[in-house]
Parts: structure tokens; sequence; C-alpha cells
């Protein structure tokens, strides 16, 4: 219900941008990510006892790709985005009660449909612009599954923000963003029944190129 809610928005915001004798483009764009994230490791606890350690050794570089929607009434414009994005990470596990044992390194991967709402202005070539993002939650994939104890619980919708400058060539679009989140990073982590994160919120910069059809 959500999500449905907030693309309804978007598609209202842009009708109404529209009707103002704005200038409207429809592009596609892919790039790639890289999270700016060093989190405390996680102490996974039950009955009292310590069972396991849980830090995140390296987030990879992720890859999105999708729709964009730009709509211009002078300088100013919006700029709706629909984009799929894949991302992993690993993490490593240790067991507390066997320090002489190896530690293991567990992979997850994600994918989220990733709406931002941009707002801007475009001197000549130059875009500058900033807006929220939503993440909708599509599917994952984890080896922390042969972990004892754990679960993923992941909310179906979550939100951050983005701010960039964008460089526009003919009918190239350039783009470096810096992306923010207001939820802790592992939030979906849950061991023995019990709910856990990260005490850092997950950060990103996104670069990526796309092509813009009609004049």
């Amino acid at each position: 219900m959500l999500t449905r809610t907030v693309i309804s928005t978007l598609f209202l915001a842009i009708c109404c941008f529209t009707t103002a004798e704005a200038q409207f483009k429809i592009g596609l764009r892919v790039g790639a990510s890289t999270t700016d994230i060093d989190p405390s490791d996680l102490n996974i606890i039950e009955n009292g006892t310590s069972q396991l350690s849980l830090a995140l050794k390296e987030a990879r570089y992720g890859i999105h790709g999708g729709l964009v929607i730009q709509a211009k009434i002078g300088k100013f414009l919006i700029q709706p985005e629909f984009l799929f994005n894949s991302s992993r990470v690993d993490f490593e596990v240790t067991d507390p009660q066997n320090p002489d044992l190896p530690a293991e390194i567990k992979e997850e991967k994600y994918q989220h449909l990733d709406i931002p709402l941009l707002f801007g202005a475009k001197f000549g070539p130059l875009r500058l612009h900033a807006g929220p993002v939503g993440h909708v939650y599509i599917n994952s994939s984890s080896e922390l599954t042969d972990v004892e104890g754990y679960e993923q619980k992941f909310d179906e919708f979550t939100f951050g923000w983005q701010g960039g400058l964008g460089l526009d060539i003919w009918k190239l679009m350039i783009d470096l963003r810096y992306e923010g989140n207001f939820s802790k990073f592992g939030d979906h982590l849950t061991f023995f029944g019990d709910d856990y994160k990260f005490d850092q919120s997950a950060a990103r910069f996104l670069f990526s190129v796309g092509f813009m059809f009609g004049k």
C-alpha cells in the first residue's frame, strides 16, 4: 500500500508540473555505486552467552539502471526515477568461544527498486539536484542462512535522500551523487529471535550515465 501511494504521488507531481507548459523528457541511465560505512561489530547473544561476532568485512560495488523522467520549466526541474539496484556485502563471522578458529566470510546480495524524486536547477550544461529516495525491497540471498539462528526481516519500504550534480552533453547525462539513509545498516538481521542492526546508516556514492530522448 505504501509503495503504491509513493508511486502515485510521483506521477501526480509530474502531471502538476507538466501542466505548466514544462519541457518533458524521458531517458534511461545506468551506473555503479560504492557504500561508505565503517560500523562497529555486532555481538550476538543467546541466553546471556555470546554466540558469535558479526563484522562488516567489505561493501562491494553495486549497479543500478532504469527509467528517468524529467520535467523542466526555465531553470527549474523535477526528476523522478525508477531504478533497479543490485548490491552485495561480505560479513565476517567469528566464534568468541573458539578464538583459534578462522573467521568465516559470508556474502549477502540485495535487490531493490530505488525511486529518487529530485528537485533542482539547470545552469547551462550543469544540473544541481537533491531530494528524497525510496527503496522498495524486491529480493535477497544470503550465506548467513548457514549460521544457526539467523533470519532475515526486511522492511518493504525504506527512505533516504540524494544530492549531487549532473552534466548534460547533447542528450547524454553524467551524474555524481551522494546518498544517505534514515535507517541503520543491517536492520534486517535477526538472530535467535532478536533483532540486530549496526550503529551507522549506510551511505553511497553513485555515478551514472544516461541518455535522454526528445528535444
